[in-house]
């Protein structure tokens, strides 16, 4: 396993204390929210630093093309069922972007069956940055409404826009 696999690996396991520590913030600015704001940060720069660590070192490899977005897909969707608990991220929009990731995946899997790996696009690490900011800004400023408004805004936006661009590039996988 390279380098960047075993950091990739190291953002699945902030995720099981993230969501403690959120759980004990109850969704109010505090301590607990704030450190849960350091533990997601830290875990969304290892996002980063593994897929540096992939290029310059050419360790870039199909388990990690596979396990890079699955991981960042686990740390965003433990933020948002946590918001989405507290009434901060309503359920419809949750289901918005659980929609598009599986709609992924399961484009992913059909090609990975016909020998193709969709690497992630541009647009899609643009939408994971935006959504891990995003959610930043919402651990930073929990209660302020139009901020959280703001912010599902333009994770709704670029997850859609995302999801689409990849069906419209990855077309052929489902017909050939």
């Amino acid at each position: 396993m390279t380098l960047a696999s075993k950091i990739t690996l190291i953002r699945v396991a902030f995720i099981p204390a993230y969501m403690i520590l959120m759980y004990l913030s109850g969704g109010q600015p505090g301590v607990w929210m704030y450190l849960s704001l350091a533990v997601f940060i830290i875990a969304s720069l290892t996002d980063y630093v593994d897929g540096q660590i992939a290029r310059k070192c050419n360790q870039v490899s199909d388990f990690g093309k596979f396990l890079d977005p699955l991981a960042d897909k686990l740390l965003v969707i433990a933020a948002m069922c946590m918001f989405c608990q507290w009434g901060t991220f309503p359920a419809w929009a949750l289901m918005i972007v659980l929609t598009r990731e599986f709609a992924v995946t399961g484009l992913r899997l059909v090609a990975v069956g016909k020998g193709k790996v969709i690497a992630a696009g541009q647009s899609g690490k643009v939408k994971t940055a935006s959504t891990m900011i995003g959610l930043c800004v919402l651990m930073s400023f929990p209660t302020i409404v139009w901020l959280a408004w703001t912010v599902l805004a333009v994770i709704l936006v670029t997850t859609v826009y995302s999801g689409i661009e990849y069906f419209i590039q990855n077309w052929k996988c489902l017909w050939d």
